[in-house]
């Protein structure tokens, strides 16, 4: 397989020209490395930001817990500082992402992304399970609180902060094609329900009502399971292979929409960390030279560039028209 990117420099001679046009196209443009790079960039700006302000978030609670000794501030503080925590192995996923393909990893190291959003599915299971835990504890051994003004006040800012990051960071994500921060933003969200939850607590104990903790705790631990089993969705989806259908039908029209693309015969897309990989087989007229054939793969890769923003590779296959007959028959879905 020959790689080049959109300038072309092949080397000058007929026998180059016809052993170039009968080798598949993988066209790795630069512009969409510096893409890729730019996308990484993104993701460690949106961890470090985000990791400071729930750094600071949790930093406000605890001076709260000092002098009110609340409980359910105390689990809120310490589940804003895990939250934070999350942003390291997202951090050395991205680093290991930036890396060079190699002999070994051809693919590179973007994969490492997938299973940094394992390990944030792990923190998330374990703080729904330290949730239940806790609620149903309280709900057994109610606690009497003090000092229900400043706590409520604790848990605004906690909400607050870990909003602000969850919508930062599940943007971010979204825009650079990252389900591992997009996964850690969800995480941050179900932290800021936590903390509404705090506030409601606080409430119920100014009106004496002392299973209002309890119960609002176990709904939570609903809201972040939920929540959990979308994130779960999305991060092992990635680890299958899943794309968007809507990405494979952008695709295919952009392939079909080439001029002198007679049809789509294969199509392939999947996500290496935050970027798309394609490989496709197209049918083209027979009757054209094998120049011809190239050029019309080179176009239907630049038409996949524009449908695709995240796409990083491409693999383009020409082949005759009369092929067709002797193609394995497509797959029919479940």
């Amino acid at each position: 397989m020959t790689t080049h990117g959109h300038g072309h420099g092949h080397p000058p001679g007929r026998w180059a020209k016809l052993r170039h046009a009968l080798t598949p196209h993988s066209h790795d443009s630069g512009d969409l490395v510096d893409d890729a790079l730019e996308a990484s960039r993104a993701g460690m700006r949106a961890l470090w930001l985000s990791f400071a302000a729930l750094l600071g978030t949790a930093s406000v609670q605890l001076v709260v817990v000092g002098f009110t000794g609340s409980v359910a501030l105390l689990g809120d503080t310490l589940h804003n500082f895990a939250d934070a925590l999350t942003a390291v192995p997202l951090a050395v996923a991205f680093l290991l992402g930036r890396r060079k393909e190699t002999r070994r990893f051809t693919h590179g190291l973007g994969r490492v992304e997938d299973l940094a959003g394992l390990v944030i599915l792990l923190v998330m299971g374990g703080s729904a399970v330290l949730a239940g835990v806790e609620a149903v504890d309280r709900l057994l051994h109610p606690r009497a609180m003090t000092g229900p003004g400043w706590v409520a006040l604790a848990g605004v800012i906690g909400f607050a902060g870990n909003e602000l990051v969850a919508r930062y960071r599940i943007r971010t994500g979204r825009r650079i094609g990252s389900a591992a921060l997009v996964a850690d933003g969800l995480h941050a969200r179900t932290d800021g329900f936590a903390s509404l939850a705090v506030v409601l607590a606080a409430g119920g104990a100014l009106a004496g009502w002392t299973w209002a903790d309890p119960v609002v705790g176990l709904l939570i631990t609903a809201a972040i399971v939920l929540v959990l089993r979308d994130a779960a969705r999305e991060v092992f989806g990635r680890l299958l292979d899943a794309v968007d259908p809507r990405l494979v039908d952008a695709a295919e029209h952009a392939l079909t929409g080439t001029p002198g693309v007679l049809g789509v015969d294969e199509l392939r897309l999947r996500w290496i960390g935050h970027s798309l990989a394609a490989e496709a087989r197209v049918r083209v007229d027979p009757g054209r030279s094998l120049a011809e054939a190239h050029d019309i793969a080179h176009a239907a890769e630049h038409g996949l560039s524009a449908a695709l923003p995240r796409l990083a590779r491409a693999l383009i296959h020409a082949h005759p028209a009369e092929s067709v007959s002797i193609a394995a028959p497509a797959v029919k879905e479940a």
